[in-house]
């Protein structure tokens, strides 16, 4: 019997506390007149609360915003209870400062007071009371920069001038500066230390500035061979700092295509047909890439490109670029460029470079003629580039791209020396709406200026990489433009669909044609594990020809990752 009354006993206990915890209580907070109640009305409280430390809690967060907006007599005289469920605060304000004046000795690096806002006196400086904290925070952060992590800001013997005015000494505590004594990376140990030095720009022996730091290693996002795996970590020992880095290697490299083969009934010599786009990045662990393209289409032709970019040379901010283009037009001619490029990385979205290209064209017929013969040219070459990536985005990881060159040099024959210029532009942006709809739009161009032209030096273009619905290397100029746009719409994160609309003009002078051309169609995106697939279907019409379906071109390509 005695046990039961006691198991009733503590259950009643139990709901009662639940039933009173359970009871909201109200909070009014009131001053020593109608102003400064109405001041701390618009600063705002809460006024429900569950228990009795959240009342609490509540009111010392209050008188901690009246101090910082200059109340700084401002106490809480009483708390009386009304009812079972009201609560009334009394608080004592007082006379607002506006302005506090703070003196600092001869040692103070005074420049610092730039990135605040003040009054400046001979030994002191004024602020505004509501911008005290974060004008200290501010100078307190430009001193961690200078390589001082663990310095303190202290205002020391504060007192009231006046009514308007209060004033304190500024007090620093400062300790042994610090520098990066070592970069250690962890996870992909053989990263390139070039880029660390050149590309990110953290070195050792510089002084510790942890907010630069972080700011540098967010360049990570824009490497695509390798990713951040977690934000940096320093170990700060008695005498060394030693800047920790976590990164992971990821595959970027790419091949897309396929080839074919047979031996050619007139000539008995084997030859190949189809098409291969390889790209190796950073296979060396030196952020190299290398580019492998061979292409022979339906109007045999042949096209064959290799080209190197070796960046930062010997640890050096200097590049190199290096290539070799050879292109055949059945039996009628064959064109083979070299290049060289030195180039020289701003930043990690700008690039230079300088360098020459020199081309050789035979000709593949019997006899010469006007416009068809051999010949060499020679350039000097000025190129600029600039990208800006959306790594994040895996279906379209580049959202702005230019790169624009010159050429400045002469063309050689039989005929004599020719001066000639060259310029092209390639640049595309990518204008994201929402995370399901964008807009992508390509401006693709080039310009020959010379006295006279001959054939086998003119521009090819048209094809899936120029303006689509139109045979791979179809059109002939020497100047055209091509306009391309899509409308992208994703259906989920890895498959998005567009339209087709391109626009080109062109200009052939041997021909003394000018141009209007349109492209028309849709397309598929599909982002497998195998990688991205690419499906477009186009058709083209010039100005003065009318549409015919038959006329349609199908690409399908695969663009596997590995």
């Amino acid at each position: 019997m005695l046990k039961t009354i006691r198991l009733f006993f503590i259950i009643h206990i139990l709901i009662l506390t639940n039933q009173i915890n359970s009871q909201n209580l109200n909070l009014k907070v009131i001053c020593e007149d109608k102003a400064k109640s109405s001041i701390v009305d618009s600063i705002g409280y809460t006024t429900s609360f569950k228990n009795y430390i959240s009342i609490n809690t509540e009111l010392n967060n209050l008188k901690t915003k009246l101090l910082r907006l200059g109340f700084i007599d401002t106490t809480l005289d009483s708390i009386t209870k009304k009812n079972d469920t009201l609560f009334k605060a009394h608080f004592y304000l007082g006379s607002r400062i506006s302005k506090i004046r703070i003196k600092y000795d001869s040692t103070f690096n005074t420049e610092l007071l730039n990135f605040i806002n003040h009054t400046k006196g001979d030994d002191f400086f004024e602020l505004n009371i509501k911008q005290l904290e974060n004008s200290l925070n501010e100078l307190n952060s430009k001193i961690a920069e200078e390589g001082d992590p663990f310095s303190t800001l202290q205002l020391i013997n504060i007192h009231k001038d006046n009514t308007k005015l209060i004033s304190a000494e500024l007090k620093i505590t400062t300790h042994q500066k610090r520098r990066i004594d070592k970069i250690i990376v962890k996870g992909y140990e053989k990263f390139p230390q070039s880029y660390i030095k050149r590309y990110m720009k953290l070195k050792t022996k510089k002084a510790f500035n942890l907010n630069e730091i972080k700011e540098k290693t967010e360049l990570l996002n824009n490497i695509r061979f390798a990713s951040k795996i977690k934000d940096p970590e320093v170990l700060f020992t008695k005498d060394s700092t030693t800047l920790y880095l976590y990164i992971e290697k990821t595959r970027v490299n790419t091949f897309d295509g396929f080839l074919g083969f047979g031996t050619n009934e007139n000539t008995n010599k084997i030859e190949f047909d189809g098409y291969l786009d390889l790209r190796l990045v950073n296979n060396l662990n030196f952020g190299e890439t290398l580019n492998l393209y061979y292409k022979s289409d339906e109007i045999d032709q042949q096209t064959f490109r290799v080209d190197a970019d070796l960046p930062y040379l010997f640890g050096s901010p200097i590049g190199l670029q290096v290539g070799l283009h050879i292109f055949r037009k059945d039996t009628t001619f064959s064109n083979a460029k070299q290049y060289a490029k030195i180039n020289y990385q701003i930043n990690p979205q700008h690039k230079i470079a300088g360098g020459i290209s020199s081309t050789n064209s035979s000709n593949l017929l019997e006899n010469d003629t006007s416009i068809l013969n051999d010949y060499t040219s020679n350039y000097y070459t000025l190129s600029y580039n600039y990208t800006k990536p959306q790594f994040y985005n895996t279906l379209f990881p580049i959202n702005f791209w230019i790169d624009f060159s010159s050429g400045f040099g002469s063309r050689k024959n039989d005929a004599g020396k020719q001066s000639q210029t060259v310029f092209n532009l390639d640049t595309y942006k990518i204008f994201n709406l929402n995370p399901k709809n964008s807009i992508y739009t390509r401006l693709n161009g080039a310009i020959l200026t010379s006295d006279d032209y001959l054939d086998n030096e003119l521009f090819r273009f048209g094809g899936i990489n120029s303006i689509r619905g139109f045979e791979e290397n179809s059109l002939v100029a020497n100047l055209y433009g091509v306009i391309n746009t899509e409308y992208r719409y994703r259906l989920s994160n890895s498959v998005f669909i567009h339209s087709v609309l391109d626009a080109a003009y062109f200009e052939n002078q041997i021909t003394n044609t000018k141009e209007k051309l349109f492209g028309f169609g849709f397309g598929l995106g599909l982002l497998t594990n195998a990688g991205l697939f690419r499906l477009n279907y186009s058709s083209g019409k010039s100005e003065n020809r009318q549409f015919r379906l038959s006329d349609s071109k199908v690409h399908v390509s695969l663009t596997a990752t590995f």
